[in-house]
């Protein structure tokens, strides 16, 4: 059972950050309007990191095709949330960010709780753990 739910888990992950990269590689211009933000003077300051959340969406296909096999990709997932969720809190708190960005610290925070749950669940019992991920 446990298994299951880890490979939904990262098929939703994955559906997730693909579809938010998606999104911004080929409607950012109409998600900035829509949300009344000024763009940045390139788009390429956007395409980017929509570019990198489409490649973490195919880590995590790997990581639900093969939860056990892939555990080792888990803690890239769970730093692409802590590094949002970073840069997003400390600009929120140190000079103010368009409301746009605030609702997926949300969701990435839910996702970096569940990525550390599978992490520690799918751990070799027969193998003896350090504190450390």
């Amino acid at each position: 059972m446990k298994k299951s739910v880890i490979v939904i888990l990262f098929i939703i992950a994955a559906l997730y950050d693909g579809l938010l990269g998606i999104a911004f590689l080929f409607s950012a211009d109409a998600l900035f309007q829509r949300f009344q933000v000024t763009p940045p003077n390139h788009f390429g300051y956007v395409h980017f990191p929509a570019a990198l959340l489409l490649v973490f969406a195919l880590m995590f296909l790997a990581i639900a095709r093969s939860p056990q096999g892939n555990r080792n990709l888990i803690p890239f997932g769970m730093l692409l949330k802590v590094s949002y969720c970073s840069v997003v809190c400390f600009h929120c708190f140190t000079g103010g960010l368009p409301a746009m960005w605030k609702p997926f610290v949300f969701y990435d925070l839910v996702f970096l709780g569940l990525f550390v749950w599978a992490y520690v669940s799918l751990r070799d019992p027969r193998k003896k753990h350090h504190a450390a991920l």
